[in-house]
């Protein structure tokens, strides 16, 4: 029942991550204009994101513009972007796996240790890509911050994280956590032994000798 439970806490935990890895990639967050040191106001906020550049107005008006060529884009946003779009299909099809494997599922009740190790297989899928996740955000915040204190980076260039990226972060820990709870539902081993013997009880003495 214990792992059961198990299963089921960590079925929830990867899908709320998957979910986020979905949310943080299409969000245009990833970075956001830094005016540490500015001491000019201005009217609007500009953000970058995988597929997007947008400013937001002081008036709450967002506008936004896709990114014209793929191939002009840099290196490290097309290996991030292939890194989350990669956690998103495997995060689909562990998902997919995992629910198999569900104890509560009615997929392959005749055959349980297949059926738990269906759960693990969908487990290791999820982590791989809840890594996949952290690796991408990780990545890209650390170029982010590296361009912050580059010295040679004029200051209205200069980007800070995003809330986007923080949500990557948050859902590639949670896709990683749930995928390990899956993994520890992994079918043990019994180990069988031989049968103990009992040895006879003595008969109550009848209080009679015999010769």
């Amino acid at each position: 029942m214990a792992s059961g439970g198990l299963q089921l806490l960590g079925f929830v935990l990867a899908f709320l991550g998957w979910i986020g890895i979905i949310s943080s990639t299409a969000m245009p967050q990833w970075k956001m204009a830094s005016y540490a040191g500015d001491n000019i106001v201005t009217a609007q906020a500009l953000y970058e994101g995988l597929w997007m550049t947008c400013a937001m107005q002081s008036t709450g008006q967002i506008q936004c513009k896709v990114y014209d060529s793929l191939l002009n884009l840099k290196s490290n946003l097309q290996a991030t972007r292939a890194l989350m779009v990669a956690a998103i299909v495997l995060g689909l099809i562990g998902i997919f796996v995992a629910v198999i494997g569900m104890k509560c599922m009615k997929c392959m009740e005749d055959d349980q240790v297949k059926k738990m190790r269906m759960a693990v297989f969908g487990g290791v899928i999820i982590l791989i890509a809840g890594l996949a996740a952290l690796v991408a955000t990780s990545w890209y915040g650390n170029k982010v911050a590296r361009d912050f204190y580059d010295p040679f980076t004029p200051v209205n260039t200069r980007f800070e994280f995003g809330s986007a990226l923080f949500i990557g972060w948050a859902a590639a820990s949670l896709t990683i956590l749930g995928g390990a709870f899956l993994c520890c539902s992994c079918p043990r081993r019994e180990t069988s032994y031989p049968p103990s013997r009992g040895y006879p009880k003595n008969a109550p003495s009848t209080g009679k000798d015999y010769v």
